[in-house]
């Protein structure tokens, strides 16, 4: 246990030094919820809640999208690719400790995210929270889990940190544009919150939206469905499909191997 701690706290202060952390899971989100309060956070949506309470359990889910989506497979697929993740065979540590420190350091700074939006929201602009604080606790974990799972899923299938850097880019920014993170869903025409509601994220803010604002989940029961099948399978994909050195390094060391031995016969031979 203390061998794993210490990879973590290591591992967080690596994460901690990053601007990209403190910018897109941090400074990003509060910005639009002050901009989001200052044109019409009272104003009443379609749903009957006003715009502040969405942006707030929408924002809430930049943290996990930000730490699951790119900090998650981006990390693991750069140790990877310097042999960080096969180093680890030589030592008493396995490379899955590794692995569960970088992803508890994506949970504590998707936690502080939370928070920060959190604190400026209830102290600054005086919202009111009305759910359950026990279900959107629980929420948070069930959305950061099926994030994850796909985090981990994308680190599995790419091979290189540049192609790791274009599949997360792919999803992410999506998600974070369609799902209401940055725009109201609400805003969306039809066509666009039919396209969303194929998005895993979508699903993750209609819960926090219930959770925060006291309302049945029992009406939400696709969408939790729907995270459950995600979650599963691309965790049982992920463990399949993920190695700890790239298939190009495999190949280098495997025909390095073949040429050793060639040279060695053919010496012997010529002997």
């Amino acid at each position: 246990m203390k061998r794993f701690l210490k990879l973590y706290a290591i591992e967080q202060k690596v994460a901690f030094r990053s601007l990209d952390y403190l910018v897109f899971a941090v400074i990003m989100p509060i910005g639009i919820l002050l901009l989001m309060s200052t044109i019409g956070g009272q104003i009443e949506t379609n749903a009957g809640y006003t715009f502040l309470e969405s942006a707030f359990a929408s924002l809430i889910c930049v943290g996990i999208c930000a730490g699951s989506l790119m900090g998650l497979p981006l990390t693991i697929a750069d140790y990877r690719d310097k042999k960080f993740l096969k180093y680890f065979y030589v030592t008493p540590v396995s490379p899955l400790w590794m692995i569960g420190a970088i992803m508890l350091c994506q949970v504590v700074s998707s936690l502080l995210s939370a928070l920060s939006i959190s604190f400026v929201a209830i102290v600054i602009l005086g919202y009111q929270f009305q759910g359950n604080l026990f279900l959107f606790i629980g929420t948070w974990f069930f959305t950061l889990i099926s994030m994850m799972s796909i985090g981990l899923l994308v680190a599995s299938l790419t091979k290189t940190v540049k192609t790791a850097n274009a599949l997360t880019s792919l999803i992410y920014f999506p998600m974070l544009f369609l799902c209401g993170t940055t725009i109201p869903f609400e805003l969306f025409p039809p066509f666009l919150q039919k396209i969303a509601t194929f998005l895993p994220l979508t699903q993750g803010i209609q819960l926090f939206k219930a959770a925060s604002m006291n309302l049945s989940l029992f009406q939400y029961s696709y969408d939790i469905i729907f995270l459950v099948v995600i979650t599963i399978i691309c965790t049982l994909l992920s463990i399949k499909l993920l190695k700890w050195e790239s298939q190009n390094e495999n190949e280098k060391s495997t025909c390095l191997f073949t040429k050793r031995i060639t040279n060695t016969l053919s010496n012997r031979i010529i002997r």
